[in-house]
């Protein structure tokens, strides 16, 4: 992950974009017009690790997609939020309903549709592909592409700061 240094003890909440961080940001449709998306494996470990640790974990999207909810449901992911191409007033609220301040909130996203969000938290990170705007304005950028491996590479990151992956890693060993 590239950055100057960078405090992650404040983040709470980690927020992210779904098309292009989550996924690859492509879109397969079949003959019925039935659309599908392909999730990477190593993001929802990560996802349910960084709840394991106590933190929660958010989908803030501009479209809406039931294939979205299902993943979400498969993670315990209880704040999913589509439908929302002004972002950052999504988040706001949010914040507020949780009790948090926007600086303990982290962002990941790619495209411009993330930008005021991005620079409206704590930590505004951006997958390696991102648009080149998003890059400009990221406190951090994922050495990963979206939809391979990026959230969990940020989860990682958080959590080696603070000294919990290890533990988190331990609780494997003896399943």
């Amino acid at each position: 992950m590239s950055s100057t240094e960078h405090s992650f003890e404040k983040i709470k909440l980690i927020l992210s974009d779904v098309d292009g961080v989550l996924t690859d940001g492509g879109i397969s449709f079949d003959n019925n017009g039935i659309e599908s998306k392909k999730f990477h494996i190593k993001d929802g470990l990560g996802i349910k690790m960084w709840q394991r640790a106590g933190f929660r974990f958010g989908i803030l999207t501009a479209r809406t997609s039931h294939i979205v909810k299902v993943r979400s449901a498969e993670l315990g992911i209880e704040i999913v939020r589509q439908g929302f191409e002004a972002k950052l007033p999504t988040a706001e609220t949010l914040a507020k309903s949780m009790d948090l301040q926007m600086n303990q909130i982290c962002y990941i996203g790619d495209d411009l549709t993330d930008l005021p969000v991005l620079r409206a938290v704590g930590l505004g990170v951006a997958v390696a592909d991102a648009v080149d705007e998003v890059l400009a304005a990221a406190d951090l950028i994922t050495t990963r592409a979206g939809g391979q491996g990026a959230v969990r590479e940020l989860i990682e990151t958080i959590l080696k700061s603070g000294g919990r992956w290890d533990d988190l890693v331990q609780q494997y060993y003896a399943a």
